[in-house]
C-alpha cells in the first residue's frame, strides 16, 4: 500500500508517461503549502517506496519502471496503459465518429465511461498541477457523456436513460447541451410539455445564477419542439388504454 505522498508522485509521472518531471515540480506539488527544509530526501523516500509496490505488482524492477531522469523522475510505461490516457483517447474517437457512424460512436463512448471508478484523481488532487488535471478530466467525462447521448438519440432515442439526463443537467445547470438533449429526448419520448417545461427552467438559472439568457443552439430547440419541427425525429406516440366495454 502506497501513502497518500507517494500516489500524489504516481499521479504525476502517469499523467505524462515518459515525460521527465522535475523534482522542484514534484516537490511543489506536495509540499506547497508547507515547505519542508528536507523536502527533496522525502520525496526521494516517497520514490524509494513507490518503486517496492510498483515491483511488487508488476513484477518487473521498480527502478526501470520508475527511472530517475535528469533532475526528475519519469515513468517508463505506454500512454495506453494509463486508463486516464485511454479514456482521452476513446472519448476523442467516439466524438469523431458520431457524426458519420453514431452505431460505433455509442461503443466507443461506452467504453471510454467505463473506464471510470468515481471521481479524477481522487485523494491524489490536492496540490495545484493534480486539481487542473482532475478538472480536465472530469470535463472531457461530462462532454463524452453528452457525446454519447447525442449519438444514443440519432440511433434510438430509447437508449437514452432520461432519469440519468435530467439528473446530470441538473447537477451541471451551466452546460447548455445537456438542457439540450434531455429535451430531445424528452420530445422523442412523446413528453413535449415536459421538455418545453426544462428550457424554462434552465432559462430562470441562466438569469438567475449568471445574469445570461439561454445561448442560440437552447433557443433553437425550444422553438423547434414548439412547432414539433421533423428534423427532431418522430416522437413516440403514448397511446391511451381503451376503456372497457360495458356489461
Amino acid at each position: 500500500m502506497t501513502s497518500q505522498r507517494a500516489s500524489v508522485v504516481l499521479t504525476m509521472l502517469a499523467l505524462s508517461p515518459g515525460v521527465p518531471i522535475t523534482a522542484d515540480q514534484l516537490v511543489d506539488e506536495l509540499w506547497a503549502d508547507q515547505p519542508m527544509a528536507n523536502a527533496r530526501n522525502a520525496l526521494q523516500a516517497n520514490v524509494r517506496r513507490l518503486r517496492k509496490v510498483l515491483q511488487a505488482v508488476t513484477d518487473h524492477d521498480g527502478a526501470e519502471l520508475l527511472r530517475t531522469a535528469g533532475n526528475g523522475y519519469l515513468l517508463d510505461t505506454p500512454a495506453d496503459s494509463v486508463d486516464a490516457h485511454r479514456f482521452l483517447e476513446l472519448a476523442g474517437t467516439g466524438a469523431e465518429l458520431a457524426a458519420t457512424d453514431p452505431a460505433r460512436a455509442i461503443d466507443t463512448l461506452e467504453a471510454a465511461l467505463a473506464l471510470w471508478r468515481g471521481p479524477a484523481l481522487l485523494d491524489t488532487c490536492e496540490g495545484m498541477r493534480c486539481r487542473i488535471q482532475a478538472a480536465h478530466l472530469e470535463e472531457r467525462r461530462i462532454t463524452a457523456y453528452e457525446d454519447l447521448t447525442a449519438a444514443r438519440l440519432s440511433v434510438d432515442a430509447a437508449r437514452v436513460p432520461v432519469s440519468e439526463l435530467r439528473q446530470l443537467a441538473a447537477e451541471h445547470s451551466g452546460r447548455e447541451r445537456l438542457s439540450e438533449l434531455l429535451m430531445l429526448a424528452l420530445y422523442r419520448d412523446g413528453r413535449q410539455a415536459e421538455a418545453l417545461e426544462v428550457f424554462h427552467g434552465a432559462r430562470r438559472r441562466l438569469v438567475g445564477d449568471l445574469g445570461l439568457e439561454p445561448g442560440r443552439a437552447l433557443h433553437h430547440a425550444y422553438e423547434a419542439i414548439l412547432r414539433q419541427d421533423e428534423t427532431l425525429g418522430e416522437p413516440r406516440r403514448v397511446l391511451a388504454r381503451s376503456a372497457p366495454a360495458l356489461a
